[in-house]
């Protein structure tokens, strides 16, 4: 063992005895501390010494970072604590453990911060986008079209000029919590915005309500927005009666009225607009289903057409004779049967201003679009069709255990009865029409 007092120069000079790994020179000063000097050059200081009747050994730092006279004290302060029968190991990892434990709870107030920050600052019209945009690329399939412009519909700030006419459009029905936080959006807060709602406009409140419901059960399973919903506030009965039970709509083409209907929509300007308001009540599918009807998707040599349903991803229904005359006839502008050039998205999207004007024309009842879907179903009555016929064709759920799990109808039976419907119609309207004999037959041109 060598003692020197450390000193600039002496530490330069110490080496590495030759053919050995280390040596370790001792200070004459501070006891306890020595200088390790590998073969390869390195040194740095230790403090070494007995506890409990063994050697204990703490290596202090390299000699690059540790001055000799914060090696000496670091070393007294080892002494002193071996002294007092402290093992220094133990105090170091305490004092490492104590120190992760403060980083952890330093990360989690800064965690806690930039949760209460969210918290405190998210709104329903903040989340409403990142809902949409979610549920459209959902595992399921994602929402049709028709259901995210509806969603839009509900958030929209308005203030918009209306396609047709000079007035503006109106904000959504939910367009008045869009800047309520959703730690505030309580029960109470539901309840009152219905409550106003209601007086206006019942019935697109209470589909804003349907809405709001299924994108607050959705902020309930989110990672970041499930501590700011604990319990869905749309789940109010008070809400739900604010809000009122729909009615029970009544509007319906009469046979008496078919002559009178064809009659004005056939006199339509617009090609496009009159085959489809026609296709709407002879085939009755829901109005978004016949809009977007594609060119690929209607078979003249087989005399069906494949539908986009709410139900299933789609059903085939059957070309009926006029139906096929009807778009044989339409241009082939795009990838639409009911295309369109002033629509953003290239198909037919308002056709009730024309159906409006046809209907005071004809001087008939006011009639909804799906009013045509319900006279469908009505007038199959009079040939005494098979509910589940008429129901399979407008794409309706199958009611009850046998249409359920037994009932499987070609299209082929779906096709007689739809030819009866559709000639009976015509026949009640007045209109003289002979089908094309089967087999190909010459259609527009792309």
């Amino acid at each position: 063992m060598k003692w020197d007092n450390f000193t600039s120069a002496r530490i330069e000079a110490f080496k590495c005895a030759e053919g050995r790994q280390q040596s370790i020179y001792w200070d004459g000063k501070t006891p306890g501390l020595g200088l390790r000097v590998t073969a390869k050059g390195a040194k740095s200081y230790i403090f070494e010494t007995t506890l409990n009747g063994k050697t204990l050994r703490i290596t202090i730092g390299d000699v690059r970072t540790w001055s000799i006279s914060q090696a000496q004290a670091k070393a007294t302060a080892y002494k002193a604590q071996t002294d007092s029968g402290i093992d220094p190991r133990k105090v170091l990892a305490e004092q490492v453990a104590a120190e992760k434990a403060a980083e952890v709870a330093r990360a989690k107030a800064e965690e806690a911060e930039a949760a209460a920050a969210i918290r405190n600052a998210v709104t329903l019209g903040d989340i409403w986008p990142e809902y949409i945009a979610d549920r459209m690329t959902t595992r399921t399939g994602g929402w049709s079209d028709h259901h995210v412009r509806a969603h839009k519909q509900m958030m929209q700030e308005g203030g918009q000029p209306v396609k047709r006419g000079s007035k503006l459009t109106q904000p959504g029905p939910l367009f008045s919590l869009a800047g309520v936080r959703l730690v505030d959006l309580t029960s109470d807060r539901i309840e009152r915005w219905a409550k106003e709602e209601a007086k206006h406009r019942p019935s697109s409140a209470r589909l804003a309500w349907r809405l709001l419901k299924a994108c607050m059960n959705w902020c309930s399973e989110h990672k970041t927005y499930s501590s700011m919903v604990a319990a869905n506030p749309t789940k109010s009965a008070r809400a739900r009666e604010a809000l009122g039970k729909p009615k029970v709509r009544n509007d319906v083409l009469q046979r008496e009225m078919l002559a009178p209907w064809f009659s004005a929509v056939r006199k339509i300007s617009n090609p496009v607009i009159s085959a489809y308001l026609q296709c709407l009540l002879l085939v009755g599918p829901r109005r978004e289903e016949l809009a977007q009807l594609r060119w690929a998707d209607v078979d003249f040599q087989w005399s069906s057409m494949k539908l986009a349903d709410k139900i299933e991803d789609f059903r085939m229904v059957p070309l009926t004779p006029y139906v096929a005359h009807l778009l044989a006839r339409l241009p082939r502008r795009n990838e639409w049967v009911f295309s369109s050039t002033a629509s953003a998205d290239g198909h037919i999207a308002e056709p009730r201003y024309a159906h409006n004007e046809a209907l005071a024309v004809a001087g008939l009842p006011h009639l909804t679009l799906h009013g045509l879907r319900r006279s469908f179903a009505t007038l199959s009555e009079w040939l005494e069709t098979p509910a589940g016929i008429a129901a399979q064709i407008q794409g309706h759920a199958p009611q009850g255990v046998r249409e359920q799990n037994y009932i499987r109808r070609p299209l082929d039976l779906l096709r007689m009865w739809h030819e009866k419907i559709e000639a009976w119609m015509l026949e009640q309207a007045g209109i003289d029409f002979t089908p094309a004999p089967a087999g190909l037959r010459v259609v527009a041109s792309a």
